[in-house]
Parts: structure tokens; sequence; C-alpha cells
């Protein structure tokens, strides 16, 4: 039972249409992978419709170039996330890690304010006019220069 279950497996991966030629994606899957690793069938047709999503995105890049000859450099933008995506994962690792410690520093800031400043209830009306904002700041001027 189990045998013919694997065989329609198989039947139906190689009835779909599949873009590239599966052994050639099987000999350079196992030339990149340590030689004990067997290979599903399964793995290897998704590996097949994988690579054809990755072709259609980066061809989705280069249409966005008004031009009508696609150059190189416009190549290494479209798969640049996809040939350097260590980098972009340790770009985003570094920006996660800078926004950490602004908000550590936001942390320490608040409970600064909290424990050294007097802070209004919040009952109270925040709305202070310009003019009284201005008066109030010569007001602490001049209490600072006293």
């Amino acid at each position: 039972m189990l045998n013919d279950e694997s065989n329609q497996n198989n039947d139906e991966f190689e009835m779909e249409f599949l873009p590239f030629a599966k052994a050639e994606l099987v000999r350079l899957m196992k030339m990149n992978l340590d030689s004990d690793k067997m290979i599903r069938e399964r793995v290897k047709v998704e590996m097949n419709k994988f690579l054809y999503e990755v072709l259609k995105e980066v061809c989705y890049e280069l249409n966005k170039y008004p031009y009508t000859t696609i150059e190189y450099e416009m190549f290494e933008e479209a798969v640049y996330p996809y040939t350097n995506i260590r980098k972009v994962n340790e770009e985003k690792r570094r920006i996660i890690a800078h926004l950490d410690a602004i908000k550590a520093d936001c942390d320490v800031l608040s409970a600064y304010v909290k424990k050294t400043l007097k802070i209004k209830d919040e009952e109270e009306d925040d709305f202070i006019p310009l003019a009284g904002r201005v008066k109030a700041l010569r007001i602490i001027r001049d209490d600072e220069f006293r």
C-alpha cells in the first residue's frame, strides 16, 4: 500500500510542468550538499518551482526599468536580495540592535524624568498658549541667572 502511494506521488510530480531540467538541478544540489544526503522527489520538484519563482521576481524587478536592453548593473541590482541575503540579515540584526539601544535609552530617560522631575497629573490641562510659554521661559531663564 505504501509503495502504491509513493508511486502515485511520483507520477503526480512527473506530470507537473517543471521549468528547468530536473536532472541538472539534482546534480547541482548533490554537488552542494553533503555526500550522505538523499533528496526526496518532492524536494527536487519544489526546488525547481522555487527557482522559477525567483526568476520571475528578478524579471519583475528588471521590467521596472524603462530601457529595452537589460544591462549587467540592472541585473546586479535585481538579484541583490538573493545574492547578499547574509549581508541583508546582518544589516537587519544591526538595525534591530540599534533600535533596542534607542529603546533602552528612552526607558532610562523616562525613569529619570519620573524620578527627578515632577510630572503633572493627567487631569491637568497640558495646553499652554505660546505667549505663556515665552513668559515661562523668560522666568526660568531669569531664575537661572540669579
